[in-house]
């Protein structure tokens, strides 16, 4: 054959180098994209390759935060526990729930929200053993209540036979919230509102989504206005809402808590805060500014989405 069928020397190192570097494109690209596990807690997620929450809040820290939640006194006992917070939890760690900022922020942030969780389903008393902010996550439902929650609404019409009382980590009440929150959960809350006290794991997810999610458009979720995202404008420094644990309560309950001077209410969810930061070791010295909300006017006043 002629000379003219042979592959020069030249082409041949020429092709050879690009499939070296092809290679080595490919290869550090399938590393770069290498499925991370952890464990149980967010099998599968790429993100677990990061830091997570497990990494500062582990089992124990849980037990010494809801040490009497199985008491035999409580109403949910053996429902509540770590894994189910946690596997709830990764679902919103790329979001940032915990995972925004400095170490420090980030326990804060955990403590924070579990300081409303504890608070809202605490049955603990001034002269209850190991103390009143022991007792968090002792209901996992609303035990008397006091209507069936069932309002007209056009978008999310009441199940015949459901009721609305309030249930979960952070209880949802009325109708419209089921369908709005099941909407966003991918779970049909509104036919039955009984899965919140039925499932540990969707529970803390609902409380977590309502955490990390605006009420109105152009309004903070409460995880913005306590890691810092939120800046607020003129007419919100004018209103007194200003970023810190505060805001948060002003989002999640607005004038039923907010707004009202230094009520009980008000009082316990900061108690309940700055307990869990003692028990986590940050300490309560590091609570932050703007620690209340007595005096800011409510973001939504009578909002629908607040929890009572």
């Amino acid at each position: 054959m002629g000379s003219s069928s042979r592959v020069s020397p030249v082409l041949l190192l020429l092709l050879l180098v690009v499939l070296v570097s092809v290679t080595g494109v490919y290869g550090k690209e399938k590393k770069k994209l290498k499925i991370c596990n952890k464990g149980w807690e967010c099998s599968g997620s790429i993100y677990c390759c990061n830091e997570t929450i497990t990494d500062y809040f582990q089992v124990y820290q849980f037990e010494e935060l809801f040490a009497k939640r199985n008491a035999p006194v409580a109403q949910a006992v053996g429902f509540w526990d770590y894994q189910s917070f946690i596997t709830a939890a990764a679902l919103y760690e790329p979001l940032g729930f915990g995972t925004t900022g400095e170490k420090q922020v980030k326990m804060k942030e955990i403590a924070a929200f579990l300081g409303h969780v504890g608070s809202k389903t605490s049955c603990g008393y001034g002269v209850a053993t190991g103390g009143p902010f022991a007792w968090g996550l002792c209901y996992n439902h609303e035990m008397s209540p006091s209507q069936s929650y069932c309002s007209d609404s056009y978008v999310y019409p009441c199940t015949p036979g459901a009721e609305y009382y309030g249930r979960g980590a952070l209880p949802v009440y009325w109708n419209d919230n089921y369908g709005i929150i099941g909407e966003a959960l991918k779970v049909d809350l509104l036919s039955h509102p009984e899965y919140l006290e039925q499932n540990a794991t969707l529970a803390f997810q609902a409380a977590i989504w309502r955490w990390m999610t605006p009420m109105r458009k152009k309004q903070p979720s409460a995880h913005d206005v306590f890691v810092g995202n939120w800046k607020p404008t003129k007419n919100d420094t004018l209103s007194k809402r200003l970023p810190g644990f505060g805001a948060t309560m002003n989002v999640l309950y607005s004038d039923l808590v907010c707004g009202q001077g230094f009520i009980d209410s008000m009082n316990n969810i900061i108690s309940h805060y700055q307990y869990y930061l003692d028990l986590m070791g940050v300490g309560r010295d590091s609570s932050g500014d703007n620690l209340d909300c007595a005096e800011q006017v409510p973001f939504n006043p009578t909002a629908p989405m607040a929890t009572s």
